[in-house]
């Protein structure tokens, strides 16, 4: 194929889309479709976080008895960190499986395994009824979970960034994790509506299950909406180029081929995930069982800082466009160097105004990397293995790293009894995202590697 042709799925070639030298140009009825069907999976994902984390104190009780209440949140945050262990392996399956078949496929079967773990929770029998079959059972789904998700986010990301126009790309993928956020204020405020409504007996015995329950007919829609997509255009070119179903891409390749552009997405992986899942999955509980802080009061808190940052994602997005992927995440870490001790001593001040403001400093900080990152870490890897190895990169990062902060920081305050654990864990992560900052190229602007430059078309007719 030369390299002025433009090669777009089938459906997209009946005005759908259009050829132009050494461009594809993009139907936007497509590329909102794209952003939509990927978003929702994302929504999904964190729905169950929001709703594991603002309720671990309660399966504490249902899964883990134990006269120890920091034993029990422990116990409850090793199942959550276990999910992480086999994000990698579903990685390793899922991504390079996401070049070879296609990312729709992927991301469509990755959607169904999501939502039949969440859903499995909300039935499985308590501690109390089945004794260690409980916990057995809730790991047993937590593993399926985070083996699904294994494919989730890098497949999401490559799916919106590979459909973007190439000005547009840091917007539209801005998107992705404002599904993130609306997923997670979905579940916590569900959480929080519950916990104002429902007695502490009721909640134990019987209100838990609802929001897990919840995620089966979330499952069948974003199924749907994936089913009807078609692959993107830079994955529908690679195919054309080889004349027949792409040659697989050994994963030795992925890796060894790729080896400096992995370090550097683990290393931007660890800062995004490190404070995302410090500020979304883990104050909810500092503020509750280490702070004791009301724990309705400290809900509604952090569900205002999520609720802001989904304000300004969008705006945080655009920005990424004009300025550039790496001043904006290179903003974000040095706010997290300079000012996670000052914030986490507002919140433990303990008052709802000094809280609300050591939170919400710590989420504009964390939009600075949920803006930049969907467009910034697809755009590291070439067309041909970007699925599989940021997959790998990704997941293998937020496993080490992201999913185990709670885990490690409610180990590390109980070994050292400093309650400013949280805001040196951040710090650590901070210097090692802006070195990650400093040896990446800047993308903004530019067509993803190996594929050819995309621009925004007219709307269909």
């Amino acid at each position: 194929m030369s390299t002025a042709s433009v090669v777009t799925p089938a459906s997209v070639l009946k005005n759908r889309s259009a050829k132009a030298p050494d461009a594809t140009v993009t139907d936007p009825a497509l590329v909102r479709r794209a952003v939509k069907a990927a978003a929702l999976g994302n929504a999904m994902e964190w729905f169950d976080f929001g709703v594991y984390s603002y309720i671990a104190v309660t399966l504490g009780k249902v899964f883990f008895p134990s006269g120890n209440p920091t034993a029990q949140l422990l116990s409850t945050f090793g199942a959550f960190a276990a999910a992480f262990l086999v994000r990698p392996l579903g990685g390793m399956v899922f991504g390079p499986l996401g070049d070879r078949v296609g990312r729709q496929k992927v991301l469509a079967l990755t959607m169904i395994m999501m939502a039949v773990g969440t859903f499995a929770i909300g039935l499985i029998p308590s501690y109390a009824t089945i004794g260690v079959g409980a916990p057995v059972l809730l790991l047993a789904a937590r593993l399926v979970q985070g083996f699904s998700t294994g494919g989730e986010y890098a497949g999401a990301s490559t799916f919106i960034a590979e459909y973007a126009p190439d000005k547009r790309r840091g917007f539209l993928g801005s998107w992705l994790e404002f599904g993130t956020l609306a997923g997670y204020i979905g579940g916590a405020g569900l959480v929080t509506l519950m916990t104002a409504l429902l007695s502490a007996d009721d909640l134990t015995s019987w209100g838990w299950r609802v929001p897990f329950l919840i995620a089966g007919p979330m499952g069948l829609i974003g199924l749907y909406l994936r089913m009807r997509l078609e692959e993107t255009p830079a994955f529908a070119a690679e195919v054309a180029k080889a004349e027949k179903d792409r040659p697989k891409v050994p994963l030795r390749e992925m890796v060894t081929g790729q080896w400096r552009a992995l370090l550097l997405c683990v290393g931007l992986v660890l800062v995004f995930n490190v404070t995302d899942y410090m500020l979304l999955s883990y104050m909810p509980s500092y503020l509750t069982s280490e702070l004791h802080y009301d724990e309705t009061h400290g809900l509604l808190v952090v569900l205002g800082v999520m609720t802001l940052m989904m304000i300004v994602q969008p705006f945080a997005g655009a920005l990424t466009d004009r300025v550039g992927r790496r001043p904006v995440i290179a903003a974000g870490c040095a706010g997290f160097l300079l000012l996670s001790v000052p914030a986490l001593l507002l919140i433990r001040e303990g008052s709802l105004l000094a809280v609300a403001l050591g939170m919400g400093a710590l989420g504009l900080l964390l939009v600075c990397f949920t803006a930049a990152m969907p467009s910034a870490l697809p755009a590291l890897f070439p067309t041909r293995v970007r699925y599989g190895s940021l997959s790998i990169g990704f997941n293998v990062s937020v496993s080490l790293f992201g999913g185990t902060t709670p885990l490690v920081v409610t180990a590390l305050i109980g070994a050292t009894g400093d309650m400013m654990m949280p805001a040196y864990y951040m710090m650590a992560a901070a210097v090692i995202g802006g070195f990650a900052v400093w040896r990446m190229a800047e993308s903004a602007g530019r067509p993803l590697p190996g594929s050819a430059p995309s621009v925004a078309g007219r709307h269909a007719e």
